[in-house]
């Protein structure tokens, strides 16, 4: 008998029970759609996996990118690994989700049969009952929902963080730009309610999350359904007034919808952090034409302007694209001009490749690779130098820094920890004696800068414990007891990565 869409909980052995492990691709928007898919499926009474359990786990979901150059080869790759996996362990389940997914549909059971379940961008949702359709119908089951079933935030959520959190404000995206491909996979802009998102914020301040980052593919066009220019500094401000509510970020604006209002809610909101990520692709006014960017370098360079007047501290990020087709080296130079200018804190910068279903991958003009590559190390090279500048005028400063999990690679062996200063610069700390935990905020000097992060080698000045410190370890409690319950790892907590990990349009245009 197949269960209906009221009824998701998939058919869970008694004695012990399922474990599921979701693997993410991509931008923030998809980090944030796995929370939903990990939530759904504790809902449906799974529990995840141990950290590290490689495809061990009853049911893996795979949540893809159609950004990434041969995403798809990668994705039937680890397929292809777990296949051998899914043939010695009966009843397991693989699914597929994502834009990769959305894209692709029929082919992916075409080229890998013992998939499961393929759903879309559109339908995160039905996760728990296709799996449970797929079982007992003992066949695949793929369902692509061209539209927006439901705003995702009104799914389950399984928050990877106990005080940082990201808030979706908006799906989709207007925006024509000719080397993405999101739009036509994530469809038009959808703007979320400006009382449900404060309501989410609200609901996760009261559970003792500390910073949010307001997510969408545009954050700034928030209110074109309404026709309100000015929505998202409103919301902005409004964020300001919930009380416990520390840190506020958002991530990505769009050069054509940033407007004053927008900068002027950044200055007057104290909890609104002096981060700015601003995405360049190009300093070039033709090659900005031909991506259908609609702004000009001189645009561009007065919102930098701009914020820097309002905010001298502000951290100013970007996104940068090498080799658009057609790029010539003058056009080159002017990104190049663009990166002096600007002054950026750090840049994420690409090599152009071609990505199937985008209007510049049938464009003349490619460039040779050996091109592109030797364009790309000045750009770093340049962007290397501007960044350990830009940190060594931290030197002196004091800051306080948000405690986080995980960043620091090397914090056992040096005796540090880590956390986000208000800019986000990643700063590392000397160990002092009272206890931090994730989530409570230090007050430090910096003493050393490096082109990624900083150093406070001296005593720390002060701790605050906090109530994120204290949602932190209650969760941490909690994980530990799982763990001796039911035999399982505890998973990775940490503060969400706030700055684009897939560029190029991909929920940073």
């Amino acid at each position: 008998m197949v269960m209906s869409s009221s009824d998701p909980r998939p058919a869970v052995d008694d004695r012990s029970p399922k474990t599921y492990e979701v693997r993410t691709y991509g931008c923030q928007m998809n980090v944030h759609d796995s929370e939903r898919l990990s939530g759904l499926l504790e809902g449906a009474g799974y529990v995840r996996a141990p950290e590290g359990s490689d495809g061990d786990a009853d049911v893996v979901v795979f949540n893809t990118c159609a950004v990434r150059e041969n995403a798809d080869n990668k994705l039937y790759g680890n397929l292809g690994h777990l296949a051998p996996k899914k043939a010695a362990r009966p009843g397991m389940q693989i699914a597929v989700g994502g834009c990769l997914a959305q894209k692709d549909r029929d082919t992916i059971v075409k080229k890998a049969p013992w998939v499961d379940v393929v759903f879309g961008t559109h339908n995160i949702g039905k996760l728990p009952v296709l799996l449970e359709r797929a079982r007992v119908q003992e066949e695949a089951q793929v369902e692509i929902a061209e539209s927006l079933e439901a705003f995702p935030s009104t799914l389950p959520t399984r928050r990877e963080s106990a005080y940082a959190a990201w808030v979706s404000i908006s799906v989709g995206c207007n925006n024509t730009c000719t080397f993405c491909i999101v739009p036509a996979l994530r469809g038009k802009e959808k703007d979320r309610r400006t009382g449900d998102i404060l309501a989410e914020i609200e609901a996760l301040v009261g559970e003792g999350v500390s910073e949010i980052t307001l997510l969408g593919q545009n954050v700034n066009a928030y209110g074109s359904d309404i026709g309100d220019r000015e929505a998202f500094s409103k919301l902005l401000r409004a964020c300001g007034d919930i009380d416990g509510l520390e840190r506020v970020r958002f991530t990505s604006p769009h050069p054509r919808d940033f407007t004053d209002d927008v900068i002027a809610a950044m200055a007057e909101t104290p909890n609104v952090m002096p981060q700015l990520h601003m995405p360049l692709q190009s300093g070039s006014d033709t090659v900005l034409k031909a991506m259908r960017r609609s702004y000009r370098q001189e645009r561009f360079l007065g919102i930098i302007k701009k914020v820097r007047e309002a905010m001298p501290h502000a951290a100013i990020t970007t996104d940068i694209i090498v080799g658009f087709p057609g790029e010539t080296e003058e056009d080159f130079e002017q990104t190049m001009h663009v990166v002096r200018e600007a002054r950026f804190a750090q840049a994420f910068t690409f090599q152009y490749s071609k990505r199937p279903g985008t209007p510049a991958a049938t464009m003349e003009g490619q460039i040779p690779k050996e091109v592109v590559q030797a364009r790309y190390e000045r750009l770093v090279a340049l962007q290397e130098e501007i960044s350990w500048e830009e940190n060594k005028k931290q030197i002196g400063r004091t800051v306080d820094l948000m405690v986080a999990e995980g960043e620091g690679r090397k914090n056992g062996s040096t005796h540090r920890l880590s956390g986000r200063a208000p800019d986000n610069r990643l700063v590392h700390f000397t160990k002092p004696e009272a206890e931090v935990r994730p989530g409570d905020v230090v007050t430090v000097e910096i003493t050393y800068a490096a082109p990624h992060h900083l150093l406070a080698e001296g005593e720390v000045r002060d701790v605050r414990r906090t109530r994120a410190g204290d949602a932190w370890e209650k969760r941490n409690q909690e994980e530990q007891d799982k763990k001796q319950g039911v035999l399982l790892g505890l998973p990775q907590v940490g503060v969400p990565e706030p700055l684009p990990a897939v560029t190029g349009g991909c929920a940073v245009d």
